[in-house]
């Protein structure tokens, strides 16, 4: 994984501070602008609210910014949020089609992050031994392949991903994360595991041995994490509004599942940039804000491992990172946060109109109101949704499978049967049903280049629209959007039959299915 300050870079610096990511090298250049290490003074805290400043005010070009939001929508980069942070002023806050910032947002493996650092407040708070063995937590699990490594495991060695114990990392999509979903008991599951290596000795991305430091939080605090976290670090920020995912025993999922406001996730980064201080009060320790931030152990990668940040040692940037796109940078040497949300885009994609955005850095700016208009302007364009396109005549096929059912075999998806009803409109009618106890669906499909919403999980909108892409082929796309679930689907009509080749856009995941009409 890649996040430092690299224009080449798969993980380059998140959306808004790669916007203007010259002007701060150009801030290198100008000590005096960055001066010693300052604290926000009381009443500046953004507990209740970010106060926001031009980007001139903080020495960026805001019409240049424009050209570059514009730039990522035309090119459908599946970006949700850019926001950046300097000085404890917002100076960028996005927001791009089709989602809106007024609901909170998937931030997947960035949960890790939060983990380690409710487990650093527990420490600090002498409930739990950072250097304590794992399994002194769980005194009443019979654990398989116990042996002296398995007793050598601690607490620390999880929060850096050096547990040892056997993983898959992000090989399969993370193979073991997903062998570890289909167990009945997760926490069992991955304190079952054999230790291949010496603990503490070799890095291996580790979402498992992650859930374990939430099961060791709720243990040692008597307290669910998300509870814990809401006492001792969500409710001191101001964040009211929060979902957490549990596993089937109950315990809040301590590799991911934490949803929070873009604007509630920068809060965490602005935390850490003060050194776990907030509004006078130290919320985490600095011990541990900054032994998680620098390297505790090499990763192979670009960057190292700290105690659930990915660290970019050649310039201080820290990160919290998740699939998809989400994203809490810090870059303590320009005073500035970047946090992105995504439903599932690399940065290559965005890296020559990041480039191009930055424009003349030699200097700070002057007042531009123009470059501001224009500015609020693409702050207004690219929340919107896009003109809709001319529906294209239906191909015969599209007449043919009308209204007829679909029976799939036994398949992963749990797909019982799909019918698609097309009509001479804009809109198409797709209803699914499943082998398991979940109720039949049924979406309006947008044929139009525009989603059709209907509620998802927790209520939030997700979008399904499709086209045609031959006379034989629909390509049906269903966005979850803010529960970070982008899915393709190809289905290929032939005769009686179809096969449908799935993919997930934020992952490595995809499969085929294939069905075959209900009583032609």
């Amino acid at each position: 994984m890649k996040t430092g300050l690299k224009w080449n870079s798969r993980w380059i610096l998140g959306g808004a501070l790669a916007l203007a990511v010259l002007a701060l090298l150009a801030l290198v250049l100008i000590p005096s602008l960055r001066g010693p290490e300052q604290r926000p003074a009381p009443g500046d805290w953004p507990t209740a609210e970010w106060r926001s400043s031009t980007p001139e005010e903080q020495g960026f070009d805001s019409a240049k910014m424009a050209e570059g939001l514009l730039a990522i929508r035309d090119n459908n980069i599946n970006i949700h949020s850019l926001m950046v942070i300097r000085h404890g002023s917002v100076i960028l806050d996005a927001y791009f089609y089709p989602y809106d910032g007024t609901i909170y947002h998937d931030l997947a493996s960035v949960t890790k992050s939060l983990m380690t650092t409710l487990i650093g407040i527990a420490a600090d708070q002498g409930k739990l031994d950072l250097d304590q063995p794992v399994l002194s937590f769980f005194p009443d699990r019979t654990i398989a392949n116990r042996d002296a490594r398995k007793e050598r495991i601690t607490v620390r060695h999880l929060t850096s991903m050096s547990s040892g114990l056997e993983s898959m990392g992000k090989e399969r999509d993370e193979g073991t994360l997903q062998e570890m979903r289909t167990s009945p008991d997760w926490v069992q599951f991955a304190l079952d595991r054999k230790v291949v290596t010496e603990p503490g000795t070799h890095f291996v991305y580790d979402s498992p041995g992650m859930h374990l430091l939430s099961a060791i939080l709720q243990q040692s605090t008597g307290m669910t994490a998300l509870d814990f976290a809401r006492q001792n670090l969500f409710e001191p920020l101001g964040i009211r509004d929060a979902i957490w995912n549990t596993d089937p025993q109950g315990y809040n999922r301590g590799s991911e599942g934490v949803y929070l406001h873009p604007r509630d996730a920068a809060k965490i980064g602005y935390l850490w940039l003060n050194k776990g201080v907030w509004d006078g009060r130290q919320i985490v320790s600095r011990e541990w804000v900054e032994n998680s931030s620098k390297s505790q152990i090499k990763t192979g990668e670009d960057d190292d491992y700290g105690y659930g940040w990915w660290i970019t040692t050649e310039n201080g940037v820290y990160t919290a990172a998740g699939r998809g796109g989400q994203y809490i940078k810090v870059v303590p040497a320009f005073n500035a946060i970047v946090v992105t949300t995504g439903g599932g885009f690399d940065y290559d994609e965005i890296d020559p109109y990041l480039i191009r955005a930055a424009g003349d850095v030699t200097k700070l700016l002057s007042a531009n109101t123009a470059g501001m208009a224009r500015l609020n302007e693409a702050l207004a364009t690219v929340v919107q949704p896009p003109a809709p396109q001319p529906v294209k005549t239906l191909p015969e096929t599209a007449r043919t499978i009308s209204g007829r059912t679909f029976v799939f075999e036994q398949n992963p998806a749990q797909l019982k049967t799909a019918r698609l009803e097309f009509a001479d409109s804009a809109e198409a009618v797709l209803q699914l049903a499943f082998t398991d106890n979940r109720p039949l669906t049924s979406s309006r499909v947008g044929l139009d280049g525009l989603y059709r919403f209907v509620p998802g999980n927790y209520d939030l909108p997700s979008g399904m629209r499709g086209y045609w892409a031959d006379a034989q082929t629909f390509v049906l796309e269903q966005d979850a959007i803010a529960n970070n679930d982008h899915v393709h689907l190809r289905m290929y009509f032939e005769g009686n039959g179809v096969l449908i080749e799935v993919r997930e856009t934020a992952h490595e995941f995809g499969m085929r299915l294939e069905g075959r009409v209900q009583n032609p």
